[in-house]
């Protein structure tokens, strides 16, 4: 999933080597945080949201094939 995370990511950002993710395992549920250069925010993010919603709805649809419960926080 992280895989997966780095690979969209750095599809649309200017700066794909200041992309990061870190894994957070929770009691019930892994947490990937993604972190970007500042000037890429708007593009990971989008307009009203729009990408960051479809970023976490596709890791969603694959986690939820392995069985897994993950939430994308995108950090700045």
């Amino acid at each position: 999933m992280k895989d997966l995370l780095l690979y969209i990511a750095r599809s649309l950002v200017q700066q794909p080597d200041k992309v990061t993710v870190t894994e957070v395992q929770g009691s019930d549920e892994l947490t990937l945080e993604l972190r970007v250069a500042p000037e890429d925010m708007g593009k990971v993010i989008g307009r009203q949201g729009r990408i960051a919603k479809e970023i976490r709805t596709l890791v969603r649809a694959y986690a939820q094939r392995t069985g897994v419960k993950v939430s994308v926080d995108i950090c700045d």
